[in-house]
């Protein structure tokens, strides 16, 4: 199993919760995380199927996508409009260091 894939569907999961409170707040931000978190899972399948550059393309854009939710997640912090997403956080972190992993792969 493609572990970088379940670790995006738990973040999916998660941001299940928080979405509702942004979206109250700003409804525009909250489209923009639920379409880069999906588009981590769908680049992450894509790439999964794809070969050489197209294959690590996929994934950069993946992980451009995982760091983007992580920034409207700290942007909706520090508007108030949600309280410390730790959870969220963390399944970022781990996902952002496997797509760190499937981006610079070992020599």
């Amino acid at each position: 199993m493609f572990i970088a894939h379940d670790v995006s569907l738990d973040l999916i999961r998660e941001l299940r919760g928080l979405l509702p409170a942004i979206q109250r707040f700003d409804r525009d931000l909250a489209t923009q995380i639920r379409t880069a978190a999906t588009s981590v899972t769908l680049n992450l399948n894509e790439g999964q199927r794809s070969g050489g550059g197209n294959q690590r393309r996929h994934y950069e854009i993946a992980h451009g996508s995982a760091n983007e939710v992580k920034g409207a997640l700290a942007v909706a912090e520090a508007w108030g409009w949600i309280e410390d997403p730790a959870r969220a956080r963390a399944i970022l972190d781990r996902l952002l260091a496997l797509l760190w992993r499937l981006t610079h792969p070992r020599g």
